[in-house]
């Protein structure tokens, strides 16, 4: 795109089973719109497979959602024998990934097992400890793992901390110059930072996404204690400011992950109800603004949740 030139004006491709659910898919891509917010969507009634969303195939980068698809193959090892979720991992935060929780964010090394390592990853989005994870199941194997495992519309290409060295390569050590090259980088479909490049980067689809996390609720791929721990350890995410914001309840429960990174703020889980119902969903979403904190965007993915929501429990 030339300097200046105006970007096109994108329409979504709208998926859903009958037109009352097409008409929330509709309401949700015209509010994210208004924000100033790219991104695609996808809500699937786990048991009834009805569905919503938009622009659904779509590749983006995740930022950490990749920690869900990391963690099942490394609870697959340990279910195989191939990992003792006790055996002990030292991190030293001198040369652990960059972040601000968990262990990337302590000053002194810490010893802790592989079990504990999955804990902090999922609960807290810990990046040392999902690189200390990789360190254990390489990059490689895991990516070799999601093909075996059908998984095709996610890829995992690097290290959490490589997140952080491409932003550094191109912005130094200013993340908000890092944010602006993002958010530049948005409209003119050119990628200064390599793992902002689909083609590049931990990269997923809301379909994929959707679809992996179906099967986990249902023991359709890995071994069953593999996906009833990562059901576990979902559903003790701390972070509720997205998809979870507007499904609190008494009779709701929430199992997530969110993945924040420059402009990028996502959120994948599944809502289950006292009544029976289950629903997984994934909101993918590409800021068009240079703000660090966007509590509209956080609020809106949440309305997002609700609405999908109510009309697929029916």
């Amino acid at each position: 795109m030339s300097a200046g030139a105006v970007p096109a004006v994108h329409h979504p491709a709208y998926t859903g089973d009958d037109g009352a659910l097409l008409d929330v898919a509709e309401t949700i891509a015209r509010d994210w719109a208004a924000l100033g917010v790219r991104g695609s969507f996808l809500a699937r009634n786990i048991d009834t497979g009805e569905q919503l969303g938009f622009d659904i195939d779509e590749s983006t980068p995740l930022a950490s959602v990749v920690k869900v698809p990391l963690a099942l193959v490394v609870l697959d090892r340990i279910e195989a024998g191939e990992l003792d979720p006790a055996h002990p991992v030292t991190v030293d935060p001198t040369a652990s990934s960059v972040g601000p929780t968990g262990l990337a964010a302590f000053r002194h090394p810490a010893t802790v097992a592989v079990g504990d390592l999955l804990l902090l990853m999922l609960s807290v989005s810990d990046n040392a400890a999902a690189d200390a994870l990789l360190d254990l199941v390489p990059v490689a194997d895991v990516d070799a793992r999601l093909r075996a495992w059908g998984c095709d519309g996610i890829r995992m290409r690097h290290r959490m901390n490589h997140l952080y060295e491409c932003a550094a390569g191109a912005a130094g050590n200013d993340f908000s110059l890092a944010l602006e090259l993002a958010v530049r980088d948005e409209r003119t479909g050119r990628h200064t930072i390599e793992t902002l490049d689909p083609a590049h980067a931990n990269a997923g689809s809301t379909a994929a996404l959707v679809g992996l996390l179906q099967r986990v609720w249902r023991d359709e791929i890995a071994g069953r204690a593999a996906t009833a721990e990562l059901r576990r350890l979902m559903g003790l995410q701390v972070f509720t400011h997205r998809l979870a914001s507007e499904l609190r309840a008494d009779t709701l429960r929430w199992s997530g992950k969110t993945g924040t990174f420059l402009h990028l703020r996502h959120e994948i889980g599944v809502v289950e109800a006292e009544s029976g119902e289950r629903v997984a969903m994934a909101a993918l979403t590409r800021a068009d603004r240079c703000a660090g904190l966007a509590a509209d965007i956080d609020l809106a993915i949440g309305v997002a949740g609700r609405e999908a929501f109510e009309a697929l429990r029916r």
